[in-house]
């Protein structure tokens, strides 16, 4: 368990949770200006989905190593439910934007990068149900 985990009682809050979350934002920010001015995406956008894809994939290590050491989420169901979406979610969005070569594939990833968060935030929320 990191530091940061020990302090909240929780794997999945902490620094590189926020670092998830905002860089998600920043992303999501980028695209959504690119779609706005009728850009597609571009390889900076799907480099920002692979480093948060890294960041991501990270929170899940974290998350299934405090599992694997004894530790539960409040709701194990849709805890690794909203894991397996979270580390889903950014090549999904990589392979629809490539899909779609328009300003919609630089909304696609704006979306994404917009809902990550959420996800993130509900993964620590289904942790902390039963006090973790």
């Amino acid at each position: 368990m990191t530091v940061a985990a020990a302090a909240t009682g929780s794997p999945v809050d902490g620094l590189l949770a926020t670092a998830s979350i905002v860089l998600s934002l920043l992303i999501a920010v980028w695209s959504l200006v690119s779609a706005a001015r009728n850009r597609p995406p571009d390889r900076w956008q799907l480099i920002g989905l692979g480093v948060l894809e890294l960041a991501l994939l990270g929170l899940a290590v974290l998350a299934l190593v405090a599992v694997g050491g004894g530790d539960q989420p409040g709701e194990p169901g849709a805890f690794f439910g909203y894991l397996v979406t979270l580390v889903c979610l950014p090549p999904l969005a990589a392979v629809l934007a490539r899909m779609e070569p328009t300003r919609w594939g630089s909304a696609i990833v704006g979306a994404v990068c917009l809902v990550t968060p959420v996800v993130v935030v509900r993964l620590q929320q289904t942790w902390e149900v039963l006090g973790g």
